[in-house]
């Protein structure tokens, strides 16, 4: 069992280079094995856990997928023969369900166990099956797993993205790319991972439209072929570091990123009283000794990320007055909360809404982190807490993070990893 030591009370100071987002990395390197010959060369791929469980199940069904450097992947799905994805991996993965839409639009049919991943409230799998009985197929779930079968192919139709479901329309996008007609989704999700999947899709030879705005297109191709891509910096790590910064009182600068994919966040620094500076590919705040309350709602994109909202609250918990934090997103994203009230934070909990007001320190304690954005603010805090911090659940934050003790210490963090 392995867990974070953290002595807190540094300032945090310096550079930190961002790796590719995880949220573009799964669904790309799914839809890489769309191709029925050829190798997709992918680059910027992060070697997060959930993206190395992915690789294996790609690799138990007959694809082979290969880093051939430090970020560069290599996915030759020619030889996808298997339609039964491994249970255990299939389980863990919340990233899984891509794998339905992939093997009904290659192969007509699949079985792929119900997915696991943070346990951030309901994310309920019928939004995805709802999708794959628009576009003709039979899904249900039995015996844990998500059933699915479409012999005579995919059909195009309209469909309503419940909840502009960011998997459903990932999902959506693979299944119908490879089908007989036209997809129309409507109030579908709109992050800037859509868009980079959708010119994925274009340069193998999908025809996708309207990635960015509510409603997306897909003309259905009969076949996909292989291509190159490089994935969009991860916005979700950069904001990540640049909350840090901001707790610890510290000056932090993060890049390569896209500063239009963190707008939300720019602003709210801004209230919060941190001066950020904003340059073509890097983002730096520089934050005073206490940050000032604000209040924050979380909506899909281009509204504030409700995967930013938990590092946002434990930054919070040390500024001055009472900021209030608004979930629209998921039921059960203060998870994290009780922990930091171990820390000495005071929160309060009023069904979707933290109320958290600013005290004047935080103290080190043993705390858990039970999922990847909830454990980035176990660690925020510790790191802006007095005395050591001790987070046990290394293992859910390294699903989104990658050496993440490493690049904190680099600038200035006393953190380390201690156990397995």
């Amino acid at each position: 069992m392995a867990l974070y030591a953290i002595e807190g009370g540094n300032r945090l100071i310096g550079s930190v280079p961002v790796n590719g987002a995880k949220n573009s990395a799964l669904p790309i390197i799914t839809a890489a094995a769309l191709a029925s010959e050829g190798v997709s060369v992918l680059q910027n791929i992060p070697s997060y856990t959930d993206i190395l469980d992915l690789i294996e199940i790609l690799r138990a069904l007959g694809a082979k997928a290969e880093f051939t450097g430090p970020h560069t992947l290599e996915v030759d799905a020619s030889g996808l023969t298997g339609f039964v994805a491994p249970y255990d991996r299939a389980a863990r993965l919340r990233g899984s369900t891509y794998i339905v839409g992939l093997l009904l639009a290659r192969l007509g049919k699949a079985e792929v166990a119900v997915p696991g991943g943070c346990d951030i409230g309901a994310r309920p799998v019928d939004f995805h099956l709802r999708g794959f009985q628009a576009l003709g197929a039979r899904a249900w779930v039995e015996h844990g797993a998500i059933l699915a079968e479409a012999p005579g192919g995919l059909v195009g139709s309209r469909f309503y993205v419940d909840r502009k479901s960011f998997g459903t329309t990932c999902n959506m996008m693979i299944a119908a790319s490879i089908s007989n007609g036209t997809t129309v989704l409507e109030d579908a999700a709109q992050e800037p991972e859509i868009v980079d999947l959708a010119n994925f899709l274009n340069a193998m030879g999908a025809r996708v439209r309207g990635a960015g705005t509510d409603v997306i297109r897909i003309e259905g191709a009969q076949r996909l072929h292989s291509a190159a891509h490089e994935v969009i910096p991860d916005r979700l790590e950069a904001g990540t570091f640049l909350l840090a910064g901001a707790a610890t009182g510290g000056r932090v600068s993060v890049g390569p990123i896209i500063p239009e994919h963190l707008r939300t966040l720019i602003v709210k620094l801004g209230e919060a009283g941190a001066r950020v500076e904003v340059e073509e590919d890097s983002i730096t705040v520089d934050a005073p000794d206490r940050l000032k309350a604000i209040d924050v709602q979380t909506q899909p994109h281009p509204g504030f990320p409700t995967d930013l909202q938990p590092q946002l609250v434990a930054a919070l918990c040390q500024a001055d007055g009472v900021s209030v934090v608004e979930e629209t997103i998921f039921d059960n994203r203060f998870g994290y909360a009780n922990e930091l009230v171990r820390l000495g934070a005071q929160i309060k909990i009023e069904r979707n809404t933290a109320l958290v007001r600013g005290t004047s320190v935080l103290t080190g304690a043993p705390v858990v982190a039970r999922d990847i954005r909830g454990g980035a603010a176990l660690v925020i805090a510790g790191l802006s807490a007095q005395g050591r911090t001790e987070i046990d659940g290394v293992r859910h934050v390294a699903r989104g993070y990658e050496h993440l003790a490493e690049k904190l210490t680099a600038i200035g963090a006393e953190i380390r990893v201690v156990g397995e």
